[in-house]
């Protein structure tokens, strides 16, 4: 909003004006303010919570700790959201094509997250909104997300003509990282599928969007784990949208370059102030949890990210931390029923999963846990930024 504001003022000679067209000043601006946010508000948020009785039901695991979160308010994730949105309402470009899909992706995420959330919290419901609803709810999402990269007349990329000049492409191209030449063809590799081939890529955006979402959710276990490891993926990620929306640096590092996407880096700075300023009330001891309205949604906020700066395949790597607690749960969950029905008796290959509750069986701290968990997730940002280069 201030950025019509100001670029009408700017219009009338207004004295500094001109600064909100660069979008460097306004992704400080939305970091600044969707931090004051949630630290501000976070803490009447709590209160609110705590008066309602929004209180975390937990289960005895036999973690050691465990029992002492009981009554901790959940549905923090409120905070995560207000943090993202009104910073990018206000500095965003909202006509932009990519910041309308990002918002209306993450706020229906969020109200998935919610509505499992209410039902578990208020109706005294441990299974929360039943599974097949919630896939209902992220196909949905995945739809239009895809539907809309692959229709939508915003959403291109350009080519620069030989002798000067350029074009704007329709294409479903993405990067292949670590290859010379890295590109892939959505188009072209469903092509054997005719013409139709080419809404196979809705499909492959459904996938990515569940499974990021999901693993999002089942990194949400222990304080300050999924709220910091998103903040360092998603604090990559605006690295790739500042370059690949700005053609000089695209073309200096040869990415593919991808027009109007410079606004995305906006959503990022906010949604980098929000899980930061959410960890001075979430880290440990957490006085507050996100639940699943907001892991879900920042789990599918980072998996549209991705989509948009054509860098989905770089996913295992960026989020590995999401990927290995997703892996160590469907392993635990295969081997137990594999072993069961020939043994007679389940096993494990984990003392518990998802993994960190693994390394807390071991009798490990999760603060020490998280920490190293964050580590692990800026060496896997650091090799990401490495793609733009090593090939």
């Amino acid at each position: 909003m201030f950025y019509y504001l100001f670029n009408y003022l700017e219009k009338l000679d207004f004295p500094g004006a001109g600064v909100f067209q660069y979008i460097s000043f306004r992704a400080v601006m939305a970091a600044m303010v969707s931090l004051l946010i949630v630290m501000f508000f976070g803490k009447s948020l709590i209160s609110k919570l705590q008066r309602l009785q929004v209180g975390e039901s937990i289960r005895d695991l036999g973690l050691e700790g465990q029992m002492e979160k009981k009554g901790t308010p959940t549905m923090g994730g409120l905070i995560i959201l207000a943090g993202i949105l009104i910073p990018t309402l206000l500095f965003a470009r909202i006509t932009n094509v990519y910041v309308i899909v990002l918002l209306v992706s993450t706020v229906g995420l969020g109200l998935i997250g919610f509505l499992d959330d209410y039902i578990k919290v208020f109706r005294k419901n441990k299974e929360g909104l039943a599974g097949r609803f919630k896939i209902v709810g992220q196909v949905s999402i995945g739809i239009f997300v895809g539907v809309t990269l692959l229709l939508n007349e915003h959403v291109v990329i350009r080519d620069y003509l030989v002798g000067g000049g350029h074009q704007d492409i329709k294409s479903l191209i993405t990067t292949i990282p670590f290859l010379k030449g890295n590109e892939l063809d959505y188009e072209l590799m469903f092509s054997f599928l005719g013409e139709y081939g080419k809404y196979m890529y809705v499909l492959v955006v459904i996938f990515i969007i569940t499974a990021v979402s999901n693993g999002a959710n089942i990194t949400d276990g222990i304080d300050g784990l999924a709220a910091g490891t998103s903040a360092i993926i998603v604090a990559t990620l605006a690295v790739f949208a500042y370059v690949s929306g700005n053609a000089i640096f695209a073309d200096f590092l040869n990415i593919v370059f991808i027009p109007y996407s410079g606004e995305v880096v906006i959503f990022c700075t906010a949604f980098i102030g929000a899980t930061i300023g959410f960890l001075w009330y979430n880290s440990y001891p957490a006085q507050v949890f996100m639940g699943d309205t907001g892991s879900l949604s920042i789990g599918g906020a980072i998996a549209v990210l991705a989509l948009i700066l054509r860098k989905e395949l770089l996913i295992p790597v960026l989020c590995g931390i999401f990927l290995v607690e997703n892996i160590s749960v469907m392993l635990q969950v295969a081997y137990f029923k594999y072993t069961k029905k020939k043994y007679g008796e389940g096993r494990r290959i984990f003392l518990m999963s998802p993994l960190h509750h693994h390394y807390q069986k071991k009798g490990m701290h999760e603060s020490k846990i998280v920490s190293r968990f964050w580590i692990v997730g800026i060496l896997l940002a650091i090799l990401t930024l490495v793609t733009l280069k090593l090939r």
